[in-house]
């Protein structure tokens, strides 16, 4: 017989990947592509849609060519991607009418403070789960609608599609017979009602949102369509899976069981748990959402993001110049002799969950004379275990759930140092994924489950595969300590509120 695979396409923030599984969930091949960043304006943010589709095309042909693999052995396809990301295109063209808005973009924040000042945070949070906030797809959609001539119009009537980056990949591959959303996506929009799973009435109506413009929404495993046979050189292949990336990684962490927990440490860390079939509202701005739609049945999550994680490693090489290389952080960190006393808070763009502090901004604190580098970059690593600490906790609080291990994944997560302090000041279990590329394979299993190519999930438990393991190795008292000073440095950057001048 001949050998069959799954495509996983990973469309992420800042690159677009093609990646192909075996039977085994091993990775066979990938290819990558790297997408440009568009700043007009300060705390903008705009990726060229049309640049992500041709990415899309491109990986998806590089990763054939190099393993030689025939479209006709591709059993399906599960596309991840970007979250909140936001396109609204001509329906008849199938061109964008204008940038596809970033999920980091600022540029919708006066409309989400609108929603905040005119009283409608509470009502936003008990439907959808999420806070108001700029982060999501709901203003973007309005900021598109608003300031590009006509498209309030031409939306109304029925002219325009939006889409996250998942609708746009799955409408271009199925040569545009195909206009659908997953369940976690759309959890992700601001718009969706995620107790009823129904676009909410209220909110279109509240910003003017044209139902005609919205996906359907599906579950996150089933046959949405089949590709064009001109994009797979003949072959017609099932799209068979979607979720967004950060509930693709908990997916392919295998974190099926209420209170299972992972942590993916890109660019910004993203802590995800599995709350089982029923909504847990937060109390302290963590951000509830639909884990995952299979079998009939919903997950539901709770999720903190942190901004800045892999970013300060970046920032630590690029910016300060103290790195040659990011990897060479764990080494810095080992032959560091302070006794951790010294406090990175890098709130670059503001503190995320569970402070969702948009104003607060870097600061580090307990710098003596004596201070090295080495020093400073290693409580540049603590910064991002001390932050998942915050999130961890508050998870434990809002959902009432045991919290045994924390499953790891992401490139700062190579980091051994990071992972051994990430146990310390969490004192439980850290159990790093054998192939860091989980979110890829969350979305192949996804898809693999839907056309057959893994049975269920008990099969796919078969396949997967943890790496290291790391335990606690700090006393109580130590760990009590650390973290205390962590708070108290939190606090103190957030008391300062020096605002610089600007000559008018």
């Amino acid at each position: 017989m001949t050998e069959k695979y799954i495509l996983s396409i990973d469309e992420g923030t800042t690159s677009t990947r093609a990646i192909i599984f075996d039977h085994h969930g091993q990775k066979v091949v990938d290819a990558q592509r790297e997408i440009k960043q568009i700043f007009q304006n300060p705390g903008w943010v705009e990726h060229d849609a049309n640049e992500i589709w041709e990415a899309v095309l491109s990986t998806i042909a590089d990763a054939l060519i190099k393993s030689r693999i025939r479209p006709s052995q591709i059993s399906g396809i599960g596309i991840t991607n970007q979250r909140e990301t936001t396109v609204i295109w001509d329906k008849k063209t199938g061109l964008p009418i204008y940038n596809a808005i970033v999920w980091q973009s600022r540029q919708t924040a006066d409309i989400a403070n609108e929603l905040i000042l005119a009283g409608y945070q509470q009502e936003i949070h008990q439907k959808t789960g999420l806070i108001v906030d700029a982060y999501f797809s709901a203003t973007k959609i309005r900021w598109i609608l608003d300031h590009v001539p006509n498209a309030q119009q031409r939306a109304e009537n029925g002219e325009l599609l939006f889409g996250t980056i998942d609708t746009w990949l799955v409408w271009k591959l199925t040569g545009g017979d195909v206009h659908v959303t997953d369940y976690s996506n759309a959890s992700r929009t601001m718009l969706f009602n995620i107790h009823d799973l129904k676009w909410d009435t209220d909110i279109l109506k509240l910003l003017n949102i044209p139902r005609a413009l919205l996906p359907t929404v599906k579950s996150n495993s089933e046959i949405y369509g089949q590709t064009k046979d001109y994009h797979f050189y003949g072959s017609s292949v099932p799209i068979s899976g979607m979720a967004g990336d950060q509930q693709a990684a908990l997916f392919g962490q295998m974190a099926f069981e209420p209170g299972m927990i992972k942590n993916t440490y890109g660019t910004g860390a993203f802590v995800v748990m599995n709350t089982g079939k029923k909504p847990q509202l937060s109390d302290h701005n963590l951000l509830t959402t639909i884990a995952y739609g299979i079998n009939n049945q919903i997950y539901y999550a709770l999720e903190g993001s942190i901004f800045v994680a892999g970013s300060a490693i970046q920032w630590l090489r690029d910016g300060m110049q103290l790195l040659k290389n990011s990897g060479d952080s764990e080494q810095a960190a080992n032959a560091s002799t302070d006794r951790n006393e010294i406090y990175v808070v890098p709130a670059f763009t503001g503190l995320g969950a569970p402070y969702w502090d948009s104003v607060t901004r870097g600061a580090v604190f307990g710098i003596t004379r004596g201070t090295t580098k080495n020093d400073f970059i290693k409580a540049t690593l603590q910064a991002l275990a001390y932050q998942t600490r915050d999130v961890v906790d508050t998870m434990k609080h809002d959902a009432g759930i045991k919290i045994p291990m924390l499953k790891v994944d992401g490139g700062a997560s190579r980091n051994n140092y990071l992972m051994q302090f990430q146990a310390d000041i969490l004192g439980i279990e850290i159990d790093r994924a054998a192939d860091l590329e989980t979110t890829a394979l969350g979305a192949a299993f996804l898809a693999g489950l839907g056309v057959g190519f893994w049975k269920d999930i008990e099969d796919i438990k078969k396949v997967y595969q943890t790496g290291q393991v790391f335990l606690p190795d700090m006393n109580e008292e130590e760990r009590q300590n650390l973290y205390s000073g962590w708070q108290d440095a939190v606090k103190a950057a957030q008391l300062f509120r020096h605002q610089p001048y600007r000559k008018k």
